[in-house]
């Protein structure tokens, strides 16, 4: 798959390579991952991204929904952080910018909450 870049986003729905989701996804550079689903709808928690994220990122964007309802529970930050990880925290209305500006450059993953 070439380098993953986001075309446009609203809510319920992104464009990523020209290709239309409407569920929660995970972007890494050079991946797609859709349909990713949360044990608890407006909460993010380590176990919703163990297994899915690579280990070797430099940055994780989380994004938190269009008006930012999701939780981003502490265990996420301070296992992502203690590796030595940055986490960027946006509503997803920002936060698909923020991938965009740096996929290409670091190497980045993404979770992006589309709704809420």
């Amino acid at each position: 798959m070439p380098e993953v870049r986001i075309q446009s986003y609203d809510f319920g729905r992104i464009i990523v390579n020209g290709v239309e989701y409407d569920k929660d996804l995970i972007l890494t550079c050079d991946s797609v991952k859709p349909n990713w689903w949360r044990k608890r709808g407006h909460e993010l928690c380590l176990d919703d991204l163990k297994g899915k994220i690579p280990d070797d990122i430099e940055v994780l964007i989380i994004g938190t929904g269009y008006f930012g309802y999701m939780e981003v529970l502490p265990e996420v930050r301070e296992f992502y952080i203690g590796r030595g990880v940055e986490v960027i925290e946006e509503k997803t209305v920002d936060a698909w910018k923020t991938f965009n500006r740096l996929v290409g450059s670091r190497k980045v993953a993404a979770a992006f909450h589309l709704t809420c």
